[in-house]
């Protein structure tokens, strides 16, 4: 009596039955589905948040060099002034020897003038300037005269400008990516709570719910630029 009590405690306790009820059909195929969808989403969600790291990693680089553009603009831009600002007060001065006589002053005064002045100074004179009331007042008004460093400055403005707008465009992108994956956690959090279900119809409803999510992120996600 005693080894056949000790055999049937045994059986009983590698027995499937013995406090585990047996898996329907329908349970066992929702679990398979439940591990695809995890499988899937795992990955579409670290993805997807790589990738908005990596968006956010090149905002702030596309910042940097927008402030870097910015900060060499400003430079120029002031070099230029001053280069112009000079050019001015020559031309001021060569004026004045002009009118008192000084022609060895002003020969002097107009080879100080940059090169850059001194192309649009040959045009002004050209046309009569002291006799002719419709000439520009002076030769940094004419046509000809081009401040390299100004356009320099106007030209890294530019680049500045779009480069900026580069960068908060990333942002954006980076902004998609983690709303993306949100939507890719709560599909997690509904794969998790529908385990939690035993009735058929409430637990396939969540993962169909949770399906459809997932197949929105992945859409979106591969309609995204990427890095």
């Amino acid at each position: 009596m005693p080894e056949e009590l000790n055999r049937e405690i045994a059986e009983t306790l590698v027995s499937p039955e013995s406090g585990r009820p047996t898996k329907t059909r329908w349970e066992q195929t929702v679990e398979i589905i439940e591990a695809i969808l995890l499988a899937i989403v795992a990955v579409a969600t670290a993805w997807s948040g790589y990738q908005a790291a990596r968006w956010d990693g090149r905002q702030a680089e596309l910042y940097g060099e927008s402030t870097t553009m910015r900060n060499e603009a400003d430079q120029a831009l002031t070099l230029g002034g001053q280069h112009r600002l000079l050019d001015i007060t020559t031309f001021n001065t060569w004026i004045e020897a002009r009118n008192e006589g000084l022609d060895d002053l002003a020969a002097l005064y107009e080879r100080r003038f940059s090169p850059e002045f001194k192309v649009a100074f040959d045009a002004w004179i050209v046309l009569d300037p002291f006799s002719n009331p419709n000439v520009p007042p002076g030769p940094s008004f004419m046509p000809q005269y081009v401040n390299p460093l100004l356009e320099k400055g106007a030209r890294l403005n530019d680049a500045s400008d779009r480069t900026f707008d580069e960068g908060t465009e990333s942002r954006h992108q980076a902004d998609e990516y983690i709303r993306t994956t949100v939507v890719l956690a709560t599909v997690l959090f509904l794969l998790a709570l529908s385990q939690r279900f035993m009735l058929r119809r409430v637990r396939i409803g969540v993962v169909v719910l949770a399906a459809a999510l997932m197949v929105y992120g992945l859409v979106t996600i591969l309609t995204f630029p990427r890095l």
